[in-house]
């Protein structure tokens, strides 16, 4: 994990939020503890998104309940949105459906699966050849999603799955998105199992129990995995005040 001096200042990260009482959970304290001040924003509640990333180390885009297929305007203000970061190489990260909406943007398209299973627990993925090269990854992630992504030309594939195969994307040198939840606390977590219950019965869900029995199996080495993939995301700008 990356630190810096706290007399060193780093630019804020840009936060988007989906829902009033959303988080940035995990991301956002890592983020804090590498020296990034955080700068939170819901477009979905009115909040305006920058019209440039210049005063910011780049932007994490979280996921929520709606979709990127969605026609509400926020929704399409996002996606048209992304090309900020892209335009001006700045480090984006989408999770699950900012991930989504960056696929949505470079053209590709997101759907449920053929057969409507879900992603709704734990559920194992494998980097590629280009994942690997790149860091060690978890073998078991933490999902909650009804829709997947394909994969946009340009696009380099980093991790795959068995029911959704692509999981974790990389466009350019700085854009970023993957399908699954690496930044749910505890509390997080207790709260999608309880307020999520009705999902638990789709194709392919697992149970509230097994949520919680799989985060003391595997989120250690998950949260290891975000510690350091924020620091390749967000390489160039501790480096540039290291």
């Amino acid at each position: 994990m990356l630190h810096r001096p706290a007399t060193i200042p780093l630019r804020p990260v840009l936060i988007v939020l989906h829902q009033e009482r959303s988080s940035a959970g995990r991301v956002g304290q890592l983020l804090v503890e590498k020296g990034f001040p955080l700068d939170i924003r819901r477009p979905a509640l009115g909040d305006a998104l920058p019209r440039t990333l210049a005063e910011h180390s780049g932007a994490v885009v979280f996921g929520g309940p709606m979709s990127a297929n969605d026609p509400d305007p926020f929704v399409k203000d996002e996606i048209d949105w992304i090309s900020i970061p892209l335009k001006e190489n700045r480090p984006y990260l989408g999770i699950c459906l900012g991930a989504q909406m960056l696929v949505r943007h470079l053209g590709g398209k997101v759907a449920p699966h053929r057969q409507d299973l879900v992603e709704i627990g734990w559920y194992p993925i494998r980097p590629t050849e280009h994942g690997r090269l790149l860091m060690k990854w978890p073998k078991m992630v933490y999902h909650f999603h009804r829709e997947g992504f394909d994969l946009p030309n340009g696009a380099t594939l980093l991790a795959t799955g068995d029911i959704y195969p692509n999981q974790a994307i990389r466009y350019g040198e700085k854009a970023w998105g993957v399908q699954f939840h690496a930044e749910l606390t505890r509390a997080m977590m207790q709260r999608w199992v309880v307020h999520g219950a009705s999902r638990f019965t789709l194709p392919n869900a697992q149970a509230g129990r097994a949520h919680l029995e799989g985060r003391m199996l595997f989120d250690a080495h998950l949260r290891a995995w975000l510690s350091n993939f924020l620091d390749v995301v967000f390489e160039d700008e501790l480096q540039a005040v290291g």
